[in-house]
């Protein structure tokens, strides 16, 4: 990646990171010149169609798949309300009761309390204090007429890492017809993603978490799975998805996913060792607390006395950015739920910040933060407490 445009320091690389120039380069290629229409029958029709056939299989190949098995979507969000809404139109005379956890992201969690309201049952699985889901409590709250279950591979606040497979291996035992969905948005890319290991049906991905554009994602959906388009129209993506696909987009998730996956086991090592630098700087630091768990990328700290936005704007001052949970959250003043569910105090819920890192970041800017952070904490709890 080229070098940085700014001297800021950017911890929030799960809320969202910057493009990879050459994302940046085939996007701006496929607009300007490559920018035929994917149905239309002409030559330029025909280019922008191998774009999207291309991306299609780096995805599937990335994935162990094969590239039918994709639907090219706007992202996470997307990918989760298809897989959930769509499964449960398919199978809804088979059964209406659904399972997920109760540390799920919102995109999941709000799409299961719309299928309450349209007559659906969902029972929520709590984690321990870990934030790690158990495979037997998904077994037991599966019933003959349960048709889905969905589980995310790494939390996006805390980093647990959810044992999917297990998980699969249970409810499959249990209920072999049950469809099974993993939120993989914050692990594809950072930990192997394999369907046909973790068992599952459908796993939704968001480019912009590996430096993809924005308004890009995608579905796997294994074949055979019985799943309803939400968006009708055209026909396009073989009626799954209608609405003329977004090719400099796909373009750009394609290349994206391209260099993400080269040396990621690698790159994921250096990445880690960040975190581990961090939390082990933080340490001598009085009533700080590290929540985080085994993802490599994600830090979740409490500073506890003062509070998360407090926090997160002195350091912004400074030129550091990270974040006070998921930012498709953060801006709504209500307290986590997933640190509730992992049962931390209400000061370590008010004092809780999410770093989160990449491999553009390095030792040098840990290092600074850990400064900043050490001259900060006195200055605002002695403020506080005034």
């Amino acid at each position: 990646m080229e070098d940085k445009i700014d001297n800021s320091i950017y911890f929030d690389n799960s809320a969202t990171t910057r493009v990879y120039p050459e994302v940046r380069d085939i996007m701006i290629k496929v607009m300007d010149i490559d920018y035929g229409n994917p149905s239309s029958l002409h030559l330029k029709g025909v280019t922008a169609e191998h774009y999207i056939k291309d991306s299609a299989k780096i995805i599937a190949d990335s994935l162990k798949v094969t590239p039918d098995e994709i639907i090219f979507t706007s992202g996470g969000t997307e990918s989760n309300n298809l897989a959930i809404i769509g499964t449960a139109l398919a199978k809804k005379r088979r059964g209406k009761h659904l399972v997920t956890s109760s540390i799920e992201h919102a995109s999941v969690l709000a799409v299961m309390q719309f299928l309450e309201k349209e007559g659906f049952e969902v029972t929520y699985i709590s984690p321990d204090s870990n934030g790690v889901v158990r495979p037997e409590d998904f077994a037991d709250a599966v019933r003959d007429d349960t048709i889905l279950v969905s589980c995310m591979h790494i939390n996006n606040e805390i980093g647990s890492i959810q044992p999917i497979a297990e998980i699969s291996k249970a409810v499959r035992k249990k209920n072999p017809d049950v469809a099974i969905h993993s939120d993989c948005i914050q692990s594809f890319g950072k930990i192997e993603v394999n369907p046909k290991k973790m068992g599952v049906d459908m796993i939704s991905v968001s480019g912009h978490k590996i430096h993809g554009p924005k308004g890009s994602g995608f579905l796997y959906v294994k074949k055979g799975t019985l799943i309803r388009p939400i968006i009708y129209g055209g026909g396009q993506q073989k009626n799954m998805r209608s609405g003329t696909e977004n090719v400099p987009a796909i373009a750009g998730l394609g290349v994206a996913v391209s260099i993400t996956m080269k040396d990621m086991p690698e790159k994921m090592a250096r990445v880690e060792a960040l975190k581990n630098r961090l939390i082990e700087g933080l340490k001598n630091l009085p009533d700080v607390y590290s929540n985080s768990q085994t993802a490599p990328h994600i830090a979740s700290i409490s500073f506890t006395g003062v509070r998360a936005e407090v926090m997160l704007h002195a350091l912004e001052d400074k030129g550091i950015y990270v974040s006070s949970g998921s930012a498709c959250s953060s801006n709504k003043r209500r307290e986590s739920a997933v640190l509730t569910a992992i049962g931390l105090d209400r000061d370590r819920l008010e004092s809780t910040l999410r770093f989160s890192f990449n491999e553009t970041n390095d030792e040098y800017e840990v290092d600074s933060a850990l400064v900043e952070i050490e001259e900060l904490l006195p200055v605002l709890r002695h403020y506080v407490r005034g």
